[in-house]
């Protein structure tokens, strides 16, 4: 009886072992923050699958204001969208780009209308 707890207890330490050393490339994981016209915006660059989901968050924004936001990655454009702020002067674009060879860049691109863009940018 001794001997099945002791294999279990021992079997379980090892599963749980490997599972910290599989969670552990998350983090590789990048955010920049900045802020623009009075809003706050956020990249974040996580790992996923064979490739990168890409998020793109404004907060702080005046309530349904409209904003030009340009992800680039690599130089070329991942996604452009013209979004409009909601109630609470949030927006959000999000994407995912294959992982590429050598080192991977994003750049952030948020613009108000009416106003000066602002920019942040993240290497993975």
């Amino acid at each position: 009886m001794k001997k099945i707890i002791a294999s279990t207890a021992l079997a379980a330490t090892a599963a749980a072992g490997t599972t910290v050393l599989v969670a552990a490339p998350a983090s590789a994981d990048v955010e920049r923050r900045g802020t623009c016209a009075g809003a706050t915006y956020e990249l974040s660059v996580d790992r996923e699958r064979a490739g990168y989901d890409v998020d793109a968050d404004l907060d702080g924004a005046k309530a349904f204001s409209t904003w030009q936001v340009t992800l680039r990655h690599n130089g070329k454009v991942a996604a452009q969208r013209t979004l409009r702020a909601d109630d609470e002067g949030e927006l959000d674009l999000d994407t995912w780009t294959r992982n590429t060879r050598g080192k991977d860049t994003y750049k952030l691109s948020v613009k108000p209308s009416g106003g000066s863009a602002c920019s942040t940018t993240v290497t993975v």
